[in-house]
């Protein structure tokens, strides 16, 4: 009786990452469609969504930690939550000056990347299926070192810089959610 409940806890937990991943890409695909198709016309609504996406990452980490355990028992979340928030409001300073912005998302890219891939580390134990999000997590630090290198640069960066990276990080999420509904429409079968 008890392992029945740990196998139902545990295909629970996992029904809800394959939903937040999902949600996680939905958002990330509405993000760049937004910055490409209003942000590119309005200084005004590219800051808005230059502020918005990591405030977005610190709600979307917040509620899977809390959903997972709580964020006591998922560290990796809970410093995501907190460098989120503090990214935000750097952003926030940093605007319109998007040298220092993009400076700001390159050291956001890369500790919230080695945040997710610590963080699928532990999930990929439990559940599997999280070799793109350890490949996610790792491209971001990768680009967070290309953004930092960019800021400093003469080119002034605009918000299209940063829809590439939530682009791809859009479709890891995808794939994340398709790799687990797939591992455990396997299981069942």
């Amino acid at each position: 009786m008890e392992n029945a409940h740990a196998v139902q806890a545990q295909a629970g937990d996992e029904s809800w990452l394959t939903t937040y991943y999902f949600a996680r890409a939905a958002v990330a695909f509405a993000w760049v469609l937004a910055a490409v198709g209003l942000a590119t016309h309005s200084a005004g609504i590219a800051a808005f969504l230059l502020v918005v996406y990591p405030l977005w990452d610190a709600l979307a980490n917040l509620m899977d930690g809390m959903r997972s355990g709580g964020l006591a028992r998922n560290r990796t979340q809970l410093a995501n939550v907190a460098v989120s928030l503090a990214v935000a409001a750097a952003v926030w300073f940093a605007l319109p000056n998007m040298n220092h912005v993009l400076g700001v998302f390159g050291m956001w890219a890369i500790l919230s990347g080695l945040l997710q891939l610590g963080t699928a580390l532990r999930r990929w134990k439990l559940f599997g299926a999280q070799w793109a999000m350890v490949l996610s997590g790792a491209q971001s630090a990768l680009a967070g070192a290309f953004f930092i290198y960019q800021a400093q640069t003469s080119t002034v960066p605009s918000i299209a810089t940063v829809t590439g990276y939530a682009g791809f990080g859009a479709f890891y999420f995808l794939v994340s959610a398709l790799s687990l509904k797939l591992a455990a429409r396997r299981r069942k079968g």
